[in-house]
């Protein structure tokens, strides 16, 4: 059992080779671009979600180590992007808030470089246990890019709720004070109406 376990942990480990997650803020008028060193055959995975400013969108793209867009996604909510790298290099890839005047753009994004799985070829039969491990470990893969995806727009659900609490809050104490102005109006008009004007 325990030669299972660590067998699991560093499969895994081998797998994947990082994981990193992130949350920025993008200024109106601005990009903030990142890089990955990648080699051949890299299995660069991304996810980005909107979770603040505007309308939620953002541009993205991505280019090779020679400037060839990979992908080009213009004010886009959330996006998934996997590439399996052709060449060695630095991918560049950018967030781009340059079409908004006004609104700074707050995004979560998750980036996963997979490393390709190299068999071994001096073994007379492929281990069970390790087809096993790379199942487990695309299957972790998943659930980790569906957490992110629930927790992104988890967020985007909150603010939007807590800003319609505030609206409300602000529309309930201006009708009040609509009310309190009304109500001093009627009395001083009705009390004026029942006067007693003497003649003198």
């Amino acid at each position: 059992m325990l030669r299972k376990l660590t067998l699991l942990v560093v499969a895994t480990l081998v797998t994947i080779q990082s994981v990193a997650a992130f949350s920025i803020a993008v200024p109106p008028q601005e990009q903030r671009c990142f890089y990955e060193m990648l080699e051949k055959d890299d299995n660069l995975h991304i996810s980005f979600q909107v979770g603040d400013g505007g309308h939620l969108d953002i541009d993205f793209w991505i280019s090779d180590p020679s400037g060839v867009l990979l992908q080009d996604a213009r004010k886009s909510s959330s996006d998934t992007f996997n590439h399996v790298a052709l060449s060695k290099g630095r991918y560049e890839y950018c967030f781009s808030n340059s079409f908004s005047t006004v609104t700074d753009k707050t995004l979560s994004f998750n980036v996963i470089v997979i490393k390709p799985f190299v068999e071994d070829t001096t073994a007379s039969k492929v281990d069970p246990l390790a087809n096993e491990l790379r199942e487990l470990a695309e299957g972790i893969e998943e659930i980790i890019h569906e957490q992110e995806y629930t927790i992104a727009r988890e967020r985007t659900h909150r603010n939007t709720a807590e800003s319609t609490n505030s609206r409300v809050m602000w529309w309930s104490l201006f009708q009040s004070g609509i009310l309190f102005v009304v109500c001093a109006f009627q009395i001083t008009y009705l009390k004026r109406f029942f006067e007693v004007k003497r003649v003198v």
